[in-house]
């Protein structure tokens, strides 16, 4: 009889998570392209569709951070091309290796997350409106300077596609690498340390979490500059894939990246989000992207069917949030 309780209470909670209904939609939707096109569920397909998306995988990981803290971030791609360009620059001119080159994007992306998020700080402005500020002040300053030229010509180490081993295994391209590194980290920081859970707590109720002693400034200063981290480290990868840096090669990308967070479970509100769902909302996107591409379909209606989907997704996940609202759940802490 206690048996029969507890499997019950495991599928209440099973049927409690988004995620769930995520990945039910993820298999459907894969079974759906393979049986149009085999093609679709080999190995090559599914590998090259994660790497090609992979630079935009890694910022989704950050937006999803700063979603949860309760704010929100409309200038990580404009952060992602100053970085990118600083980088290109210096190793194209000095020289350097590849740990050098993370490192400038990443340095620079630091640097102007500290800006976002003292501005939102001090200002007392909301974040979307700073960042749309920042994103334009970023990007406009870049096309002043640069004169929005093209970089080419990176040194030969750059451009080599080098794979990382492990004992005796195939290996694994630099962008799988450091797409699995970086959620790993997030989920480590969301999961195991007090960071994490003073971010859950500023986003379920930013006065509550000051008046039990949680610096806001110094949780919001590491949010958005870890969310510019990681865009400088998705753009070195971006770059590694491209071998060139256009100045309009990320921009434009930012609603693609935050529809997947909010798809996967986070919510515009704060408070709630994990590293699973987003996972699982970036894989439903390129899914429903790369299978429409193999049926031949233009993509003018790829946003149409994405569109519709998020549309969908996203109805059910306030739905669920009502939900856990009447019972008094309003911070979700990652389990």
């Amino acid at each position: 009889m206690r048996r029969l309780t507890d499997s019950n209470s495991v599928l209440r909670k099973l049927f409690g998570k988004s995620e769930f209904y995520l990945l039910l939609v993820i298999i459907v939707v894969s079974l759906f392209f393979t049986i149009l096109k085999p093609s679709f569920l080999t190995s090559t397909n599914l590998y090259g569709m994660v790497e090609s998306n992979s630079f935009l995988a890694i910022m989704a990981a950050g937006v999803l951070v700063v979603l949860i803290s309760g704010g929100i971030d409309i200038s990580f791609t404009a952060i992602a091309t100053v970085a990118q360009y600083v980088m290109a620059t210096i190793v194209i001119h000095w020289g350097g290796n590849m740990f050098l080159a993370f490192a400038i994007g990443a340095v620079v992306g630091i640097a102007l997350g500290l800006v976002n998020a003292l501005l939102i700080y001090f200002l007392k402005t909301p974040p979307i409106i700073v960042t749309i500020a920042t994103m334009n002040l970023f990007y406009g300053l870049l096309i002043f300077i640069s004169g929005g030229t093209w970089i080419y010509g990176f040194p030969m180490w750059f451009m080599e596609r080098n794979l990382v081993r492990f004992g005796d295994n195939p290996g694994i391209t630099i962008p799988i690498l450091v797409l699995v590194l970086s959620f790993i980290l997030t989920w480590l920081i969301l999961k195991y340390t007090a960071l994490g859970r003073n971010i859950y707590a500023v986003g379920g109720n930013q006065e509550a979490a000051r008046r039990v002693g949680i610096s806001v400034l110094k949780t919001q200063i590491f949010v958005y500059c870890y969310m510019g981290f990681l865009a400088g480290i998705a753009s070195t990868v971006q770059a590694n894939m491209m071998l060139t840096v256009a100045p309009n090669a990320l921009m434009g990308r930012e609603l693609e990246v935050l529809a997947a967070v909010v798809l996967g479970g986070a919510s515009l509100a704060g408070g709630t989000g994990s590293i699973l769902g987003t996972v699982l909302g970036f894989g439903l996107i390129v899914i429903v992207q790369n299978g429409l591409t193999l049926l031949g379909i233009s993509s003018y209606w790829h946003k149409v069917f994405i569109g519709a989907i998020i549309v969908v997704s996203v109805g059910i996940t306030a739905y669920q949030r009502k939900v856990r609202e009447r019972k008094g759940a309003i911070i979700n802490v990652e389990d």
